[in-house]
């Protein structure tokens, strides 16, 4: 048999099993590093835009929950200056029922809101001052409580509360966090950070490495979907038990309703994000399976209806012949 009479021998393909392996692995770390890239993108973007913050917290100022808590703590802690505690004082059972209805009145008020934004404004900037700035310089997290009283000085003067100019503006720091919870917020805060710009990017380049060398890349499309939208319900998970632990550890049980709602209004947009990995991954999976179930047949009757030519003119019939 010469040369010329020998068939080519088709080159064979790589092995379409260790492929498939690979790209499982590669899709599955991608899924994976997905949801905690996306937690590492809302404590480092969504928690240290300060007006953003305020603008999540405002709302909040009109929470009948976050009110009695408020009220609550100005109470105690006015109580507590003048020396009127509750087991101690002559004058305890007058005063501190005037207290309290004193407090609650103002936290109707809008003096009690440009507080809360003012307050708010300055123990967000505080604290990302400590977590960013601060690294060399140890102890725990103050506010100066001047700009606040100034501000809630200022509203009420324009509201011609009797005796409001009165209101001593003195230069006072309160504690907000101690030294040894600022020292792990920073650490762990800078590993966020970090991990903010490198998760995504990584889940982003492991999903096209999985998709290239999958043998068969509609499936790797389909499993990534899939993937992407467990991860979003394992995220939306985790802020579910994350907030049942957070509240479980207050000490202060009357209390928790309030914190609660602020925790839901600082991880509304990390849920958001959640419930969209959620609907994006069934989405793209959904679209992958139905191009793969369907598309083959409507290519397989556009080639049918392309083959058939034109139907050809039937032949007409003989005349018969006069008799």
């Amino acid at each position: 048999m010469s040369e010329r009479d020998r068939a080519p021998v088709p080159e064979q393909a790589a092995p379409p099993r260790p492929r498939n392996v690979l790209s499982a692995v590669l899709l599955a770390l991608a899924c994976l590093l997905l949801p905690f890239g996306a937690l590492a993108s809302w404590v480092a973007h969504g928690l240290t835009d300060t007006g953003r913050y305020v603008r999540t917290m405002a709302p909040l100022a009109a929470d009948p929950d976050v009110r009695r808590a408020v009220a609550d703590a100005v109470g105690d802690g006015f109580l507590r200056e003048t020396g009127h505690e509750f087991d101690t004082g002559p004058l305890r059972g007058a005063a501190e029922p005037f207290v309290r209805d004193a407090v609650r009145s103002f936290t109707r008020t809008e003096a009690y809101r440009t507080g809360w934004d003012a307050a708010n404004r300055a123990v967000h900037t505080a604290v990302l001052r400590a977590l960013r700035e601060d690294a060399a310089r140890p102890g725990p997290v103050t506010v100066d409580i001047a700009p606040v009283l100034h501000r809630v000085k200022h509203r009420l003067s324009s509201d011609h509360v009797p005796f409001a100019h009165r209101i001593p503006v003195t230069h006072l720091r309160v504690p907000v966090l101690p030294a040894a919870d600022a020292d792990r917020l920073r650490k762990g805060f800078h590993v966020l950070d970090t991990a903010a710009f490198w998760l995504p990017l990584a889940a982003a380049v492991l999903a096209a490495a999985g998709i290239a060398v999958a043998a068969c890349r509609r499936r790797a499309v389909t499993a990534l979907g899939l993937g992407t939208a467990l991860g979003g319900a394992l995220l939306v998970l985790a802020v579910a038990v994350g907030r049942r632990l957070i509240l479980a550890d207050l000490p202060d049980a009357p209390h928790r309703p309030a914190a609660g709602a602020v925790y839901d209004a600082l991880t509304a947009t990390l849920r958001s994000v959640s419930w969209l990995l959620c609907a994006l991954g069934l989405a793209v999976a959904l679209g992958s399976w139905l191009t793969g179930r369907y598309g083959p047949r409507r290519a397989a009757r556009r080639r049918a209806r392309g083959s058939a030519g034109p139907s050809a003119d039937p032949a007409p019939e003989p005349r018969r012949a006069r008799a």
